[in-house]
């Protein structure tokens, strides 16, 4: 049998990336066989057609790192997943016994596969993956909606709640709103109850951030983003820097934390060889966390959260897999605000 699919052929532009017939995935004991509805794009899609360089795969490969749709196969008797069920996606399939797996810090395996890196991922009919990668979806979500979770949310969830501790009467800084992480992490941060500083290069961003309930918005293109900081904040600065950008904005990064300020980053699109300030960083006892994804329990945790909180992702633009360029290159151009999906079924 084969599916309708969205695969990389090589290395480069768009033209590497088909849409066509691949075969259906073989089921293997303790899987799940999804028939997937939705997937939405991530930077990450657009590095593995580019060159994916330093990521182990084969070619051709299924593009996609996060999905949801409904379960097609299980083993019977398997607790929790019964064939129906409408379901997300973990993203990583981990070894299950190295020491970072078997103290349930999944996201640190030694060996972990990521959906659409190191095999073939959710931009497709089908997929087949360990039951445990199979997480119910919130009641009354669409899939495109579900599909955003496992990546994006996921990343801006670990960021916030696990490494820098928010606390609700704290104050954070994002940049480079529009994108899913940064959303993300407005929405769950305004959540918790903590004041939110955004940053963008464009005035429509800052103003539609605003009215999804920023606190402030500085135009970075206009405004000098440490000085609105400072005077925002009284000359104090900010408890977290929520940073997924890279270079380009880490010395403001630095310069707008508060003394004993955490700064978490899990993004670099625009550099990854910033000059560090290591006088600043030391003097000022700055807190600096890498983080990228979660562990499966946090998609758990945040699944509960979203529905406790009725948090749904925000979404730009839904396109029909026939138009997988068109909506690569939305992604590519930049203008989103919020997450672009792909309709699978």
């Amino acid at each position: 049998m084969t599916m309708k699919a969205v695969y990389l052929t090589g290395h480069g532009g768009n033209e590497v990336v088909a849409i066509g017939e691949r075969p259906v995935p073989h089921r293997q004991a303790g899987e799940v066989l999804v028939r997937l509805h939705a997937a939405t794009l991530n930077r990450v899609d657009l590095y593995m057609r580019d060159s994916g360089a330093g990521i182990t795969h084969t070619l051709p490969q299924v593009m996609g790192i996060d999905g949801a749709g409904v379960v097609a196969a299980v083993d019977e008797g398997l607790p929790g997943l019964q064939v129906g069920d409408r379901v997300l996606l973990y993203p990583g399939v981990t070894c299950g016994h190295c020491e970072f797996c078997v103290r349930g810090q999944e996201v640190l395996c030694t060996s972990m596969k990521l959906l659409g890196e190191h095999r073939d991922g959710t931009m497709a009919e089908y997929i087949a993956l360990p039951a445990r990668n199979a997480v119910p979806m919130p009641e009354g979500w669409t899939f495109e909606e579900a599909a955003a979770l496992g990546v994006n949310h996921l990343t801006a969830w670990r960021m916030l709640m696990t490494q820098a501790r928010l606390q609700p009467w704290e104050t954070v800084l994002i940049f480079g709103i529009g994108g899913g992480v940064s959303l993300a992490g407005l929405q769950l941060a305004k959540a918790m109850g903590a004041r939110v500083i955004v940053t963008s290069r464009e005035a429509d961003k800052c103003a539609r951030a605003l009215a999804l309930g920023a606190d402030a918005a500085i135009c970075s293109s206009s405004q000098d983003v440490v000085r609105e900081v400072m005077r925002l904040t009284n000359k104090r600065g900010v408890d977290v820097v929520f940073e997924n950008v890279g270079a380009a904005v880490w010395d403001s990064a630095l310069k707008s934390a508060v003394r004993g300020g955490r700064i978490v980053t899990c993004g670099a699109t625009t550099g990854d060889q910033p000059g560090a300030d290591l006088r600043r960083v030391f003097i000022r006892q700055l807190q600096i966390h890498g983080s990228t994804l979660g562990n499966l329990a946090e998609l758990h945790d945040l699944v509960r959260f979203c529905t406790q909180h009725q948090l749904k992702p925000v979404m730009d633009q839904v396109f029909p897999i026939e138009q997988a360029h068109a909506a690569l290159e939305r992604l590519a151009s930049g203008q989103q605000f919020g997450k672009i999906a792909l309709r699978l079924a």
